[in-house]
């Protein structure tokens, strides 16, 4: 699945505040002394919330078998919302409506469940990784990153447990590069130039690259070179975010660098040879096994950056829950994201392990079925993610817009500069909804 394509569909982000701590930030001081059982000794229903499909809900199902087998008084009771995030999307709008109809826990990105953090409808989670035997003892313990943890942390409370995350990698076409004598890129301005190069040698019938998500692209771009968090105070039409624009648009305008408009996603033009290299979820490598042009060999790099893109969902509790379901859906959060069940987890879905301990393991590193394994350790060192505030996920969706409309003139030769100016109008209206 291809988490920020499923994303731009449903409207949805991935992701929360660059600076917050959940380890030392969370207002849980008030709530770290709730009674919380910690054995479950009666029989337990907890209902999941989901959207995934193919081997990433036979993975889930699988898992879920597993955990009822070691914890037979506890009962999970997977309920799929269909096959796109919308879909989950729509269902969660509709029950935050009527609380009652709404489920133990759910999977979402943080920022569909902005309000409902905002209106205290979702379980403060720090008790419960703190204590010893449901949780962890720590946020140390748990083996997650705090960039992770930080993902699903809203106004400084940790609200949700990483699930189902990726980052962004450089796919390259090993074959071009090889019969243009190109390096692969290890920082942006070395993206550019053997782009440049693509294009000229192969007398403009291969683009160098392309980047998948475009919002994503501005995003890192504006924090990574010019230190620029993704807010309601960013300016669009400054200095340096029509330099982080131009970066783009002027590479699109000569001709090495290519957007995947009408074809949607950048897999399609990689596949058939038209591009050399694209930037996209680590979740693209299905696709460029199933499709990539016979006589093509595709490698897989770090983003040429020091800083990655954290995308993907989380699974979030409800107050509704009694005190026994919400120490059993704990539980079983806890054994979603040990060590054994995240290999398997990753190596049946292509997710990232959420676990530091399965991330490192050199069983998965070493893994012969996919080219990713090896280098995520080294690509998701230092995260950043959208922040979870109010209308950060339109404001989100605004720039990929934003973007699309000018990389389109780009591409047509025209001149971009108005639509700058348009696009910082309609950024920030965004920001005011």
């Amino acid at each position: 699945m291809k988490f920020y394509k499923k994303l731009a569909l449903a409207s949805a982000a991935v992701l929360a505040v660059a600076g917050l701590s959940a380890c030392s930030n969370d207002k849980s001081n008030s709530s770290s002394s709730t009674k919380i059982p910690t054995k479950i000794s009666k029989k337990t229903n907890i209902t999941f919330w989901y959207s995934l499909t193919g081997t990433s809900q036979s993975a889930l199902q699988k898992l879920t078998k597993d955990f009822e087998k070691k914890n037979p008084n506890i009962s999970i009771k997977l309920q799929s919302q269909g096959g796109n995030y919308s879909d989950l999307q729509s269902k969660l709008v509709s029950g935050l409506q009527s609380p009652k109809d709404l489920p133990t826990i759910t999977q979402a990105y943080p920022g569909w469940l902005y309000n409902a953090a905002k209106n205290k409808m979702l379980v403060n989670l720090t008790p419960y990784v703190n204590n010893k035997s449901i949780g962890w003892g720590s946020y140390k313990n748990s083996g997650i990153k705090k960039a992770l943890w930080n993902g699903a942390n809203i106004d400084g409370t940790q609200v949700g447990v990483p699930f189902n995350k990726s980052v962004e990698v450089l796919f390259y076409n090993k074959t071009l590069l090889d019969k243009y004598h190109v390096q692969v890129p290890t920082n942006m301005s070395e993206l550019a130039s053997a782009s440049a190069k693509i294009y000229r040698e192969s007398h403009h019938k291969v683009r160098g690259m392309g980047f998948d998500a475009l919002n994503n692209y501005y995003m890192m771009q504006m924090k990574e070179t010019y230190g620029k968090d993704f807010n309601k105070n960013l300016n669009f039409a400054a200095k340096d975010s029509v330099k982080a624009i131009n970066y783009y648009a002027n590479g699109v305008k000569a001709g090495y660098f290519m957007q995947a408009g009408t074809e949607k996603y950048m897999s399609t033009p990689f596949n058939n040879g038209r591009v050399a290299m694209f930037i996209g979820s680590t979740a693209n490598e299905a696709y460029l096994k199933q499709g990539l042009k016979k006589g093509y060999v595709y490698g897989v790099a770090p983003r040429p950056s020091s800083m990655n893109v954290q995308q993907g969902t989380d699974i979030y509790m409800f107050k509704k829950a009694t005190a026994m379901q919400k120490s059993a859906a704990f539980k079983y959060l806890k054994f979603l994201t040990s060590k054994s069940s995240q290999l398997y987890w990753a190596k049946q879905t292509g997710y990232m392990p959420v676990n530091t301990a399965a991330l490192n393991d050199s069983a998965y590193q070493q893994a012969k079925d996919s080219k990713i394994p090896a280098i995520l350790s080294k690509t998701s060192k230092k995260l950043y993610f959208l922040p979870v505030t109010k209308n950060s996920i339109t404001a989100y969706d605004q720039v990929n817009a934003n973007m699309q409309t000018i990389l389109a003139k780009a591409s047509k030769g025209q001149n971009w500069t108005s639509d700058i100016k348009a696009g910082k109008a309609k950024l920030d209206a965004s920001w005011k909804q």
